[in-house]
């Protein structure tokens, strides 16, 4: 009998060695933990698509001696860091958007072509009649997305209507949050003044519809939802975060068109069939449930039933959506005492106390809950709903994300920190809007306090970056560029105090963005257990320092264990 129980034993212990996969060595020249313990490696091995060992060759022998395994040196020249991560990105919106040309304030790189920024009235409307001419798809409008009446003036119907009388043309704004067309594309679209009646958010005559007005219009734009247009759009957004090093995004609005079912499976479907090299976790969102007419119990059912068709590239978890005021880039963040220069009002985009009673219902049920939160009064109000939660039933892990971050309160930074919130902000958003918002609309002293990350960083409240794609670009990196240089679009360095430093900027899109995300014992760092997921760069961002952080090129990303070169397909 002992001689059986050893024989047992003995084959026990060689089946693991035996049976286990190939294990791949990857040697870099620099490797970019995120790990404090071991920060820095040279060697990293992994197997069934997990890190098994990190640090030295030398160090990895005994790992090498021990199973089947194989060197691969193709990193010998770069840097390895973690998989990049975006917590707040909207496929769909790319998957739409990059089936039209864009005309935005800002320059964009695109899967689809470059396109020049416009930054006054007389470049928009010039590069949009050149947009025009060169449309060749009859069926459709010309949608051309980025307008925005800051930099381009007024353009609304009767613009529209003299500068194209006969062809159908729609401008989608810079916030995504607002539509405008012209007589030729309403008609198209059999768009009538009956569709937007009792619509507040709507104005018929300047054929502009905004905010919950869009409910009008969207069902309208069957064609950008054709299989085919919709599958190359997402094609163009895998290839947006390949080309980003992301490998983990958190699709921040499931259901914003109105079918999340249908969404999740378009999505799933273009993430599977091409093999992209990245996880996507989808959020379902409040305003989605409210248009349909749920009460949260009925969402929480469909919640429950997406997930069991959960994959490797595209899941759905315990994460919901909130939605406290309206967009930055429209103005309709709702801001505290005095409120805005030219006197106009912000906008809540559904009655706080049904915000607070769908907040109640989903932190009671476990979930993690997250706000898009722009203004400070909205940030008040995000406070005041997660101070009654713990009030009622204390959860000490909670994660209640604050979602943009636009502008805050140093005050509120402690009470975010009290209540133990945690931030995802988009540092773009000072690139952009802080020197136009300083001049039209809030004045310098908020305006250049635009995304006060330095503060979150004093007082130690946890944050990651995001680009809220496509409002920034689906580039991690550039995003720690706007976060530690605080350099507006116009080169104009605007509150110094809240720029923070290198290690911070690269921890909120790797450790600390894992952390936001409730993958921080999958993802963020490269340490043994954790999924080989890795963004593979052509430069050290410590080397380069933060003036060179969006300069730095990205080779590709390893996700699981696979390699994806950024230049392939």
């Amino acid at each position: 009998m002992r001689l059986l129980y050893i024989t047992l034993l003995a084959a026990s212990m060689t089946l693991p060695l035996s049976a286990a996969a190939e294990m791949v060595v990857y040697t870099a020249s620099k490797i970019i933990t995120m790990e404090p313990a071991l920060p820095e490696a040279t060697a990293v091995a992994v197997a069934d698509g997990r890190i098994v060992a990190v640090g030295s060759l030398a160090s990895l022998r005994p790992w090498m001696d021990a199973r089947e395994s194989r060197l691969d040196s193709r990193f010998e020249d770069k840097i390895l860091m973690p998989g990049l991560i975006d917590p707040h990105v909207h496929p769909s919106l790319p998957a739409v958007l990059t089936q039209f040309p864009f005309l935005a304030p800002d320059d964009w790189s695109l899967p689809t072509g470059e396109f020049p920024g416009a930054t006054n009235p007389q470049d928009y409307a010039t590069s949009l009649k050149a947009l025009v001419a060169a449309h060749d798809s009859p069926a459709v409008p010309l949608i051309a997305w980025g307008y925005h009446p800051l930099w381009h003036g007024p353009v609304y119907r009767q613009q529209l209507n003299q500068w194209f009388p006969a062809t159908p043309v729609m401008l989608w704004h810079r916030s995504f949050h607002e539509l405008i067309g012209n007589d030729a594309a309403l008609k198209m679209l059999g768009i009538t003044e009956a569709d937007t009646r009792g619509n507040h958010e709507s104005d018929w005559e300047k054929g502009h519809f905004w905010e919950n007005g869009l409910k009008a219009i969207v069902p309208k734009l069957p064609f950008l939802f054709d299989p085919q247009r919709f599958g190359q759009g997402m094609n163009n957004f895998l290839q947006m975060l390949k080309h980003g090093g992301v490998t983990t995004a958190l699709d921040m609005g499931t259901g914003v068109f109105g079918n999340p079912a249908a969404e999740i499976a378009m999505v799933r479907q273009a993430a599977e069939s091409s093999k992209a090299p990245s996880r996507i976790i989808m959020t379902p969102i409040i305003t989605d449930f409210l248009a349909r007419g749920k009460t949260p119990a009925e969402a929480m059912l469909e919640i429950d039933g997406w997930r069991q068709d959960n994959s490797r590239r595209v899941l759905v978890e315990n994460h919901f959506k909130l939605m406290m005021d309206g967009a930055i880039f429209s103005g309709l963040s709702q801001m505290g005492p005095p409120g805005y220069l030219d006197g106009h009002q912000g906008q809540w985009l559904a009655p706080l106390e049904v915000t607070a009673e769908w907040a109640r219902a989903f932190w009671l049920a476990g979930y993690q809950l997250h706000a898009h939160t722009n203004g400070d009064k909205s940030a008040a109000a995000f406070i005041d709903i997660l101070r009654a939660l713990q009030n009622e039933q204390a959860r000490p892990d909670h994660r209640f994300t604050l979602e943009h971050f636009a502008y805050s309160t140093e005050d509120q930074t402690r009470q975010l920190k009290a209540l133990g919130a945690v931030v995802s902000a988009n540092p773009y958003y000072h690139y952009i809007l802080s020197d136009v918002y300083s001049d039209k609309w809030l004045g310098p002293d908020r305006g250049n306090q635009m995304v006060r990350l330095g503060s979150l960083q004093r007082h130690g409240v946890p944050f990651a970056l995001h680009s809220d794609s496509p409002m920034a670009p689906l580039s991690p990196l550039t995003l720690a560029y706007n976060a530690t240089n605080r350099v507006t679009i116009n080169g104009n360095l605007t509150g110094a105090e809240e720029r923070i430093s290198l290690d911070a900027a690269l921890r909120a899109i790797t450790i600390d963005a894992a952390w936001i995300v409730g993958w921080e014992n999958e993802i963020g760092s490269i340490r043994a257990g954790k999924r080989a997921d890795f963004a593979v760069l052509d430069s050290d961002p410590y080397q380069v320092g933060a003036s060179g952080l969006r300069d730095i090129k990205v080779w590709g990303t390893v996700f699981e264990g696979e390699v994806h070169p950024a230049d392939a397909e």
